[in-house]
Formats: structure tokens, C-alpha cells, sequence
């Protein structure tokens, strides 16, 4: 079998951005991740043998001076003692536990220091999804000449629109192959159109440096969902707003909201944090309810929400990201990112729906337990956690169980 994964940067910004404050701020920190496949899905027989196969290769791979070159130059808000860290950084296959029942389906448990383990989940995730279709022979079904037309028809359309969007299609993609085609032909539709709508990137360093685009992200829900098994969940948006903000004095400040809801994120949004962060992400919930919250909350703060950058990311498509954009015009500025719906999109293959999430985590490795913790986005279709820490955090932040 061909290894999947030949570049240490092949991977979504946020897991550098996240690591890098990690260590500057958690650097003893361990915790436990899980993997989850929302569909249950049944993979082929020997299909964590093959898995344990990727990640053993994955332990050749690591940054090159050209990769390093182009994040000092493109992420600039990252400090330069990160990428010497990043050229010693080795991953290692014991942090991964592979394991398939009788009946195939997939246990992944990822455990370790949190610095490490934090730039497994999008590579693990992007393994599993283009081995699935390996291994099924789904990937004869992948007509890339088909792709470059439609994902450039689908960057028309959006360009058209006026939407400014971006790819963040990594971690569930077909295929490396597929994240690439998509990617160039956006890139060459933007520069044939010019406007008023803008492609300006791709979460992806590696394609961000191939395409000389912009690369594209923050933060996720673990960084909240660990200071919430550490701290618990009442302030942990604050405690990572206040992280953030120190690590990256300003920079990078879309942050990512709705790990335990609008309501108790509004309460930790206080009018500094309001001025300081360029804008929120939604990724959960009705998008127009979200945004009608968020513009509420700018305005109670006499902030003019029309200064403030909103970045919609919650499963869009082309249509519905234009009609968030025909909302959202006067109200904000608003901005998409795209995944599965840009790099895994072949005619008569479904997308796989999985997840690695952080379920645990201790502040030390000195702690004799680890203590559980979960996500309780706007939809509970994304809930992650085990039902005891659900239900212990839906009762701390006064949340109705059903």
C-alpha cells in the first residue's frame, strides 16, 4: 500500500497555531482523544492493520526547509522558536491505539502529551478517509478530469456571488489527489475572474505553499474542551480567549465560540474581548440565528457589527453559503469555509462522517486520573463526550437534558 501521507505540513493550520500555544501555555498537559464514526460504519477486513502500517510511515515524515520557509514567512504571528521545535518533531505510532471488532468496525484512541498528539487527529482522519475508499475500490470511481470542472463551476458560482471562501476540506477528503484538484481549480477560476467574490486559501499549509495561497485558521473546540477538563466548563471560553490572546497578541482572532453554546460563551464575551478578537466562527446551529445573535451581542456592546468578520463553516454547500451571504450583506463581514463539500464530492461516493475528539485530560502527567470532558455545540447531533460528562456539563452551565 502507498503512503497517504508524505508531507509534515499537509495538515490544517490550526494544529500548528494550537500547538504552539499549547506549549507555551499547557507544555506538561497529557490527554485522551477519540475517534468516532458518526455513521458506524463497517471497514473492510485487515483495515486497522493497514492503518497501523500509515501511521508507522508516518514516523519518516518531517518539515523540510521549504515548508519552514514559507510558514515564517506566511505566519508570522507564530514565533520562530515554534519552528525549531517543529524540525525535531517526530511522530511517534505508540501515541495511537488501532483496534477493528469482529464485525469491522474502528477504534482509534490517541493519547499523550498534548503538544504531540495535538497534530495527529487531521492527519489520522485524512488517512482513514482515503484508505476507506482504497481499500473498498471506491477511489476507481474518482474522475478527477469531472472534479477540476466542478469544483471550478462551484468557485464561479461563489466568486459570483461576492462570497471571499476558502478550502478547509482536509480532513475528510477522497483523497490527497482530490484536495489538490479542487484547490487548483479554484485557484484558477478566482484568477480568470478576479471578482467580486475571492478564493483567498486553503486550511492546508502544504496546498497553501504549492498554490501560494493564503494559509487559513485558528483554533478548535479542544483547546476549550481541555480548559474545560481542567478548569471547568463555566469560564472556559474566557480562559481561552485570555490564552489566545496572550499567545498571539492579537493576531489570528477569529475565535471559535460554540464548544458549550451561544449562551455561555455571550456571558465570557465581555466588551475587551469583543474589541480584541477581529471576529467569531459558527459552526453549529441555525446560520441565521447565530448571526442575528452575534450581531445582537456587537451592538449591546456598541460595537457596529458591520466592522467584524463572521466566518461560516458549519457543512455549507454553494447554495447555502450564498444564501448566507445574501443575508449577511450589511449585517457583517462575512466569510466561508468549506470542507467535505469541496474536497469529497465524487458522483455516487458518500462522504465519510468522522471525528477524533478530545474526551480527556490532565494538567499534568503527574496527575494519578484524568478527568473527562466533552463538547455541547448548538447541534446535539455534534455533542461529543461520554453521556456522564454530558450530562454533568449540561447541569454546571444550566442546560436543559433533552
Amino acid at each position: 500500500m502507498r503512503q497517504i501521507i508524505k508531507y509534515f505540513t499537509d495538515d490544517d493550520l490550526y494544529k500548528f497555531t494550537m500547538s504552539c500555544a499549547v506549549i507555551e501555555n499547557f507544555p506538561r498537559t497529557q490527554v485522551r482523544y477519540k475517534f468516532n464514526d458518526r455513521d458506524n460504519t463497517v471497514y473492510p477486513e485487515g483495515f486497522a492493520e493497514e492503518l497501523r502500517r500509515q501511521l508507522e510511515m508516518l514516523e519518516t515524515v518531517t518539515i523540510t526547509d521549504e515548508e519552514i520557509a514559507f510558514m515564517r514567512e506566511s505566519c508570522r504571528y507564530i514565533p520562530a522558536w515554534f519552528y525549531s521545535y517543529l524540525k525535531g518533531f517526530r511522530y511517534d505510532r505508540k501515541w495511537v491505539r488501532v483496534n477493528q471488532d469482529e464485525e469491522g468496525h474502528l477504534d482509534i484512541v490517541i493519547e499523550g502529551c498534548w503538544s504531540d498528539t495535538i497534530l495527529l487527529e487531521v492527519k489520522v482522519l485524512a488517512i482513514v478517509s482515503e484508505l476507506y475508499y482504497i481499500m473498498t475500490g471506491k477511489d476507481r470511481w474518482f474522475d478527477y478530469a469531472s472534479y477540476y470542472v466542478r469544483s471550478g463551476e462551484k468557485a464561479r458560482r461563489m466568486i459570483g456571488a461576492g462570497c471571499t471562501f476558502s478550502d478547509f476540506g482536509t480532513r475528510r477528503r477522497a483523497s490527497f489527489q482530490a484536495q489538490d484538484t479542487a484547490i487548483r481549480a479554484m485557484k484558477e477560476r478566482q484568477e480568470a475572474m478576479g471578482g467580486p467574490g475571492n478564493f483567498i486559501g486553503t486550511s492546508n499549509v502544504y496546498f497553501a505553499m504549492k498554490y501560494n495561497l493564503v494559509p487559513i485558521g485558528t483554533m478548535a473546540h479542544e483547546l476549550i474542551c481541555a480548559i474545560a477538563g481542567m478548569f471547568g466548563p463555566q469560564m472556559a471560553n474566557y480562559l481561552a480567549m485570555r490564552t489566545w490572546a496572550s499567545t498571539y497578541r492579537g493576531a489570528l482572532g477569529t475565535f471559535l465560540y460554540d464548544t458549550y453554546g451561544w449562551r455561555i460563551f455571550s456571558l465570557n464575551f465581555s466588551e475587551d474581548y469583543a474589541n480584541m478578537f477581529k471576529g467569531l466562527r459558527v459552526d453549529s446551529g441555525d446560520n441565521f440565528t447565530e448571526l442575528d445573535r452575534i450581531v445582537a451581542k456587537y451592538r449591546s456592546l456598541n460595537i457596529d457589527p458591520r466592522s467584524k468578520q463572521i466566518v461560516f463553516s458549519n457543512g455549507l454547500n454553494v447554495d447555502s453559503a450564498i444564501e448566507i451571504q445574501n443575508y449577511a450583506r450589511g449585517k457583517c463581514i462575512p466569510s466561508f469555509g468549506i470542507g467535505t463539500h469541496f474536497t469529497n464530492d465524487f458522483e455516487g461516493v458518500r462522504p465519510m462522517n468522522i471525528v477524533i475528539k478530545l474526551v480527556a485530560v490532565k494538567i499534568t502527567e503527574s496527575w494519578p486520573f484524568y478527568c473527562s470532558t466533552c463538547k455541547l455545540s448548538e447541534d446535539r447531533g455534534k455533542y461529543s463526550g461520554d453521556e456522564a460528562t454530558v450530562r454533568r456539563f449540561l447541569e454546571l452551565l444550566h442546560l436543559d437534558p433533552d
